[in-house]
């Protein structure tokens, strides 16, 4: 007879034990990031594609010339023949950044398929503009569209730490040097109720200027009416927030073209342009 003693013990090691309910939960990360892809467009009008072409090839070179320091550069698309119209529109593509721009007239903005190259449309307007950013996103960005309180926005119970988040903002607003690094005060790291997030917009109030960049998830970007003030919030690929923040300088850098992606950008126009030849 085996004594018991020898048997192993009931309700130990693994599996013996059910899972506990409260299992740790991860936040989804961020998927399906949007990548180039070339694409080469067709006319069967041989003037059209060759008044597309060169429409191509002079934005490809005024990229160039931005991306070394020059000045933006503007191009008409309303010249164009209409077949040219769609060559182009078609070879552009559409990018991960766009952006609404209050006033009149106002405008939308969509980048293209290539870093810093810009299709601007409203009313009288219909052209490509080459820069880091759309010139008008800058001069527009902090004209009120809901005007800022300040700290004459009604204190109300819950407030925190919001009226010294707003101080910081306002001097910082006011002290920032021009092309100097951008100021970040990071909500997702503070201590904070939802009544100082809510005090602070009335505070801010809203510029003119709202911008989308999709990548790994989106990126959305709101002008405050505060000078240099944006508040620029992060979501994942289900749409959570996972990163809220302010930032504090001329445009934030995930809606600007660096000087690199103009000059890549240019290069890969010129592809395009062999690639249809």
């Amino acid at each position: 007879m085996v004594s018991p003693f020898t048997l192993p013990p009931m309700g130990f090691g693994p599996g013996s034990q059910p899972l506990p309910d409260d299992r740790l939960q991860y936040i989804a990360l961020p998927s399906g990031m949007r990548t180039y892809e070339p694409h080469l467009p067709r006319a069967e009008d041989p003037a059209a594609l060759a008044e597309a072409l060169a429409f191509l090839a002079a934005l490809a070179a005024a990229a160039d010339r931005v991306a070394t320091g020059a000045a933006a550069e503007e191009f008409d698309l309303a010249p164009l023949s209409p077949e040219a119209r769609i060559v182009v529109a078609d070879a552009l593509g559409q990018g991960e950044v766009s952006m609404k721009l209050r006033g009149k007239p106002a405008i939308l903005v969509q980048e293209s398929v290539f870093a810093g190259v810009w299709l601007l449309a409203g009313a009288a307007i219909d052209r490509v503009e080459i820069a880091p950013a759309p010139a008008l996103a800058l001069s527009r960005a902090h004209v009120p569209h809901r005007p800022a309180l300040g700290p004459r926005t009604a204190r109300v119970p819950g407030l925190a730490n919001a009226p010294a988040l707003l101080a910081e903002l306002t001097d910082r607003s006011a002290t920032h040097p021009a092309g100097g690094p951008p100021h970040v005060i990071n909500l997702s790291l503070l201590p904070h109720t939802p009544e100082d997030l809510a005090w602070l917009d009335t505070a801010l109030g809203e510029g003119a200027v709202s911008i989308l960049s999709r990548g790994y998830g989106n990126c959305r970007i709101t002008a405050t009416a505060l000078p240099r003030v944006w508040k620029v919030q992060f979501f994942n690929s289900m749409d959570t927030l996972i990163l809220d923040t302010y930032e504090v300088t001329a445009l934030p850098e995930v809606a600007l073209a660096a000087d690199v992606d103009l000059a890549d950008s240019a290069q890969r126009l010129r592809a395009v342009i062999e690639a249809i030849r």
